[in-house]
């Protein structure tokens, strides 16, 4: 499924948990999921309201540790506990986010990065609730129009920045944005990070099959325009239209297959669409790999830092290419008590290596066995 936005207002974590849970996604599987993370004293519902004479959604989070400061370690701590586990690679890749920032803002590291007003406990239930919510729903795509920013400036604890606030601005590299006179702050660093996390694409609406459209409302009100969300969500009539995209390589030959292994699942959990090593033959004949990640172009940037900063390498490359993704769905079936997602696409169906292996190990029966049966099940 396509998830399309266009935030005219801007957006939020909130907002966009609001928008999910109109279009659909099940309250009680976001619930679910946040659940899993062990956070205390938290509470999550949603609303029908009216924004200026729209029907919206209102995500309405409530959480009995009102403190918006702590370390961000304490925050990925939880999200990374999340089920199930596509749902916390999304969120933890939401939080790292905003903490590699705020890092590289203040000098520190992003596991030693003390979080001001996004530093609450319910940053947690945001960031899991929207990948739960994407997760439910199916969606393999996101697409947005220009992101509105706001103007003037945006308090907080260290003082007054400029809206967008400093860590946001970072947060935004390669997006797409356009100027308004709406004032103060119009997109948050939850909403940033969330959309980075999901690869967003900001690009106009691809040839799909609109299922449902809905709105997540925000709390402030403005008198230009509703603050809302606009969320839509369809099924793509083809192949999806050729999309740019950018792939990064270097060459390692000094460094371990854990670390490469380190380097391909970070660059996974921080949006890559892709990523895969191929072994070769450097300089001096020395056995080596080349790193491969592919990436939309507005990732590029943040993602080839990751990979200098994991392999020391003291370069990399770039190069633009073309991707055409077939549609996929994704459906779940049980052998013997044990849920198997499986991926769909036009001319084939494939049981997750993750959850078969995970009922494999639990049933004491061969991996192969398990997904024969898992697809006996779903063509039963």
């Amino acid at each position: 499924m396509i998830l399309w936005l266009n935030p005219v207002t801007g957006v939020s974590g909130d907002m966009l948990l609001g928008a999910l849970l109109g279009l659909g996604a099940p309250l009680d599987e976001v619930r679910a999921a946040v659940e899993s993370t062990g956070l205390p004293g938290w509470r999550l519902r949603a609303e029908r309201v009216q924004v200026d004479g729209i029907a919206a959604t209102r995500a309405v989070v409530e959480v009995e540790d009102t403190s918006t400061e702590r370390h961000a370690a304490e925050l990925l701590d939880r999200v990374r506990q999340a089920r199930p586990e596509p749902v916390a690679d999304l969120a933890a890749a939401a939080v790292r986010a905003i903490a590699e920032v705020e890092g590289a803002l203040h000098d520190r590291h992003p596991d030693e990065v003390h979080l001001h007003e996004i530093g609450g406990l319910d940053t947690v239930v945001d960031t899991v609730g929207v990948a739960a919510a994407l997760h439910a729903l199916g969606v393999t795509a996101v697409h947005s129009a220009p992101l509105a920013l706001g103007s003037g400036t945006v308090p907080c604890a260290p003082g007054v920045p400029p809206a967008p606030a400093p860590a946001t601005s970072r947060l935004l590299r390669g997006a797409a944005v356009v100027g308004t006179d709406l004032p103060g702050e119009t997109v948050t660093p939850t909403g940033a990070a969330l959309l980075a996390a999901a690869g967003t694409a900001y690009v106009p609406p691809p040839a799909m099959v609109v299922r449902e459209t809905a709105h997540g409302a925000g709390t402030r009100r403005f008198p230009q325009r509703p603050n809302v969300l606009s969320a839509t969500l369809g099924e793509p009539l083809t192949a999806e239209p050729a999309e740019p995209m950018v792939v990064l390589e270097c060459n390692v030959d000094d460094v371990t297959g854990e670390l490469l292994g380190h380097v391909l699942d970070r660059a996974l959990r921080a949006g890559a669409a892709d990523a895969w090593t191929t072994p070769s033959t450097t300089k001096k004949s020395r056995p080596a790999h080349v790193l491969h990640v592919l990436c939309h172009p507005h990732q590029e940037a943040r993602l080839a830092e990751l990979v200098l900063a994991e392999t020391g390498s003291l370069g990399v490359r770039s190069q633009p290419v073309t991707r055409r993704a077939l549609p996929r769905r994704t459906t779940t079936v049980t052998v013997e008590g044990h849920e198997i997602r499986i991926k769909h696409g036009p001319w084939h169906a494939k049981p997750e290596h993750d959850d078969v292996a995970a009922a494999a190990e639990a049933l004491g029966e061969p991996l192969r066995t398990v997904a024969a049966r898992a697809l006996r099940e779903l063509h039963s």
